[in-house]
Order: structure tokens, then C-alpha cells, then sequence
């Protein structure tokens, strides 16, 4: 698919586009169509991106657009965006701006007058929520815990939250984070959900006192689901 409907997009507009956060298959027509018809892809990283976009035959130009360089590259795109072009921001995965710095860019086409427009799609926050079995109604996500500075408070604060808290952690400081959780939150219900909608996609839900005391490698991408306060303990 080309790029020959580029005009018949809004001039000088950013579009927030989700993309899949493991199968590929999980891409929308919808954002397909847009990162067809930009003039520009902003993209966290442009190896993965461009794996993405071979799979759907785009060959929209690409940028990088990311926490080493959104200071450099902010006030480029946004002179781009003044002069009418179209860009469309997108993760490595998921929704922009969850866990990543692409807030920053929209926070700026904002404040210019720039018009924002969102192409939903996956999300591995909602995913993790939607098999957890834990309540969806209200919850808080509060991305990646500090590791160092200011990770205790974090954690004692987050311990009196009455809602369902998600969080995401990496392989290597999953056990760590476990370990933690039950020293300051006591004994609650947790599910682990581990490389979502990928082939050794796995959904694990036990107890905190349960997983953390497990002697495991945890692999791929990973998102935490952790009961409120107010919930029963988990059972072994």
C-alpha cells in the first residue's frame, strides 16, 4: 500500500497510533490506512517499526522519536506539523505514551494548536486487566516502580490503594519487585501476564506470597495485575 491518499488527511495533525503489542495480526485497517497516509512516522525505534510496516507493505519515511532524542527532535516534527504536514506517532508496541515519552510531542502540538487524534488499538494494560480475573471497574496504572530513589514510599503509598494496580517490570527485576510487594502490601492476589498475544503468551495467578517465593526466570515482556486493599488474599 502506497502513499497516495495523503491528502485527503488533516494538514499539520499528529496521529497517536497503536500498534500491536505481539501479533502482528492484531493491526487495525484503521491504523494501517493512517501510517499509509502521513508524511511522516515518528517511531520509538525504527528497526522494530520497520518490521511492522514490511509486514503491511508501508513505505512511509521514518523517524526516530524517543527518550535520547525528544528534545533534539521535538521542535523538528513540530515545524514539520506547522508547515502542514501529517505525522503519526507510534511505540514500540501498544499505545504512545504509556511508559514512554511520546507525551512530550503531543504536549507541544497542543500548546502550537495542533490538532491530536487518536487511532486506538492494543494495549497491553487492558490486555493484562481483561484475563487477570481481578476487578476492571477502577483501577490505577502506575507504569514502571522507581528502582532506587523513592521506591519505598512508592510501594507504601501504593499499599493503601483500594483500587486494582497495574504495573509494568522487565525480566531481570520481576523477582526483586515480587519481594517487595509482599514485604510492603502483605499477602494479595497478583497475576503475572508474560509476552501477551505472542506465542509462549503465558497468564499466571496465584498469590504474592505464592510467586514471589518461586525460584523462576522470567522471560519476555511482563505485566503485573495486583489486587486492592480491600481484596481477599490470594490462595497457593
Amino acid at each position: 500500500m502506497g502513499n497516495e491518499d495523503r491528502g485527503s488527511l488533516d494538514p499539520g495533525t499528529i496521529y497517536i497510533v497503536s500498534t500491536p503489542i505481539g501479533n502482528l495480526g492484531d493491526f487495525t485497517k484503521r491504523a494501517v490506512d493512517i501510517l499509509s497516509s502521513v508524511s511522516l512516522i515518528a517511531a520509538e525505534d525504527t528497526r522494530r517499526t520497520r518490521v511492522l510496516l514490511n509486514r503491511y507493505e508501508i513505505q512511509t519515511p521514518l523517524s526516530s522519536y524517543n527518550s535520547f532524542n525528544k528534545f533534539k527532535k521535538g521542535p523538528i516534527l513540530m515545524g514539520r506539523l506547522k508547515k502542514g504536514e501529517s505525522i503519526a506517532l507510534v511505540s514500540d508496541s501498544g499505545t504512545p505514551g504509556i511508559s514512554d515519552p511520546h507525551y512530550h510531542l503531543v504536549q507541544s502540538a497542543l500548546g502550537g494548536g495542533m490538532v491530536v487524534n487518536a487511532i486506538p488499538g492494543p494495549s497491553a494494560l487492558l490486555a493484562a486487566l481483561t484475563v487477570s480475573g481481578l476487578p476492571m471497574d477502577s483501577f490505577v496504572f502506575e507504569g514502571f516502580l522507581p528502582r532506587k530513589k523513592g521506591r519505598t514510599t512508592t510501594l507504601e503509598n501504593l499499599s493503601r490503594e483500594k483500587r486494582t494496580l497495574v504495573i509494568f517490570e522487565s525480566p531481570n527485576r520481576i523477582q526483586k519487585t515480587l519481594k517487595d510487594l509482599l514485604r510492603v502490601f502483605g499477602n494479595r492476589k497478583i497475576t503475572v501476564a508474560r509476552e501477551l498475544t505472542k506465542i509462549h503468551e503465558e497468564v499466571v495467578r496465584g498469590s504474592l506470597e505464592n510467586l514471589a517465593n518461586q525460584d523462576r526466570k522470567w522471560k519476555g515482556e511482563l505485566t503485573l495485575v495486583i489486587g486492592a486493599m480491600n481484596q481477599k488474599k490470594g490462595k497457593d
